[in-house]
């Protein structure tokens, strides 16, 4: 995870060096300029609220599992009328990181050791260097992964019963039939 890319608007970088028994939490409420650029970024209208509740925390030796919620109101143009659609995000965040220079994420990735995957868990462990992990930039990715790329008005709809619909080919009525459609 080499965050060297642009800064995550909602970026907020917590040492992990020493990291409390009970692990470190960590609150990031983005104020109108920081929901301006999720909104921005994201292509959305508006980003109304955005709220990330964490918690950074030792894993195994030396890696760092973070974990909590990321909840957001945004607002989106209709992919069929343009017109604004609100929708709310409320999207657990799960992830294990450990140093590169690690000896579990080295075999792991490499091949040479085995890391046991549970398919309804977290995903596998990425890496981090140095002491810090940029939690804000990691809770960012599950808000982006968590908008809806396509949507829509209730009600709108992409099927233009027109005159311009193409006529029905031969394989289409076959496959009508066989399927019992009419």
């Amino acid at each position: 995870m080499k965050h060297a890319e642009p800064q995550s608007p909602v970026s907020f970088v917590a040492n992990v060096a020493r990291l409390p028994h009970k692990g470190l939490p960590v609150v990031i409420e983005a104020d109108e300029r920081l929901r301006a650029a999720l909104a921005a970024e994201y292509d959305l209208l508006s980003v109304e609220s955005y709220r990330a509740e964490l918690l950074v925390a030792s894993w195994k030796r030396n890696g760092v599992k973070v974990s909590g919620r990321v909840e957001a109101d945004i607002t989106q143009a209709c992919i069929v009328t343009l017109d604004p659609v609100a929708a709310h995000i409320d999207e657990p965040v799960e992830a294990l990181l450990l140093p590169e220079q690690s000896k579990l994420g080295r075999e792991g990735f490499e091949g040479g050791g085995e890391i046991v995957l549970d398919a309804d868990g977290p995903d596998s462990p990425e890496t981090f260097s140095g002491d810090t992990i940029d939690v804000g930039a990691l809770a960012e990715q599950f808000f982006g992964l968590a908008i809806d790329p396509y949507p829509r008005k209730p009600g709108a709809s992409l099927d233009a019963e027109a005159d311009d619909q193409p006529e029905e080919s031969e394989f289409q009525k076959k496959l009508r039939s066989l399927l019992g459609k009419s």
